[in-house]
């Protein structure tokens, strides 16, 4: 029989249409906490030099303010994942607001002499090299977060936030152990991120090869 004017365009009376999947737009719960976190930083910044960068009540203000961006870390990225809410924007906002929090912590931590420049070198070097490896390699395929990148993650931002609050005595002998762990993950997962590109790099280029 055929159809009439109006009929539903459904084979099979009765069962439901599948709707499209809509593109989530760019104001969703998850990039909006990507954007309190960027919006953070100069905010936390200006805790820590407050007060000439020693005072013990802005410096747990300013530790607040980082506690803070470090949460909205931990939700954002999960919460896209789980409600479908992945987007452009955040994808590039995301890594660039953790890197923007976690880099303005050291650098400020250094200037007022209560982290060694050298730790910030490391950690900072490291960020930097491993997310332009991953730009490298990313024709070949994406290198995933590993269990042990994000341990890393924590312990670092675990170690600075306490580096943030004006500790003394065994407080502070914990957070240098702390820090000194953060710095052991950091160069680990560096040099498994490393063989990990290498690999898919190369594994990439033989399916190339075989393919022509």
């Amino acid at each position: 029989m055929t159809k009439g004017p109006g009929a539903p365009a459904a084979a099979h009376p009765g069962r439901p249409v599948a709707a499209a999947p809509s593109t989530p737009g760019i104001w969703n719960i998850a990039n909006v906490l990507t954007m309190v976190r960027v919006l953070l930083v100069p905010v936390f910044v200006a805790l820590l030099f407050a007060g000439g960068g020693h005072d013990p009540k802005w410096r747990s203000v300013a530790w607040a303010s980082f506690a803070i961006a470090m949460i909205t870390d931990l939700f954002d990225g999960e919460l896209a994942r789980r409600k479908g809410l992945v987007t452009d924007f955040g994808k590039i906002a995301d890594p660039i607001a953790d890197k923007a929090i976690m880099g303005s912590a050291l650098i400020g931590l250094s200037l007022l002499g209560d982290l060694p420049w050298w730790v910030t070198a490391v950690i900072l070097a490291r960020e930097l090299g491993i997310t332009l490896m991953r730009f490298w390699v990313i024709r070949y395929g994406v290198i995933p977060a590993s269990r042990g990148g994000k341990l890393k993650t924590l312990t670092q931002g675990t170690a600075v936030g306490m580096y943030v609050l004006d500790l003394t005595g065994w407080l502070a002998t914990g957070r240098a152990v702390l820090m000194g762990l953060a710095v052991l993950l950091t160069v680990g997962t560096a040099l498994d991120y490393i063989g990990q590109a290498l690999r898919l790099r190369r594994e990439g280029r033989t399916a190339a090869r075989a393919g022509r």
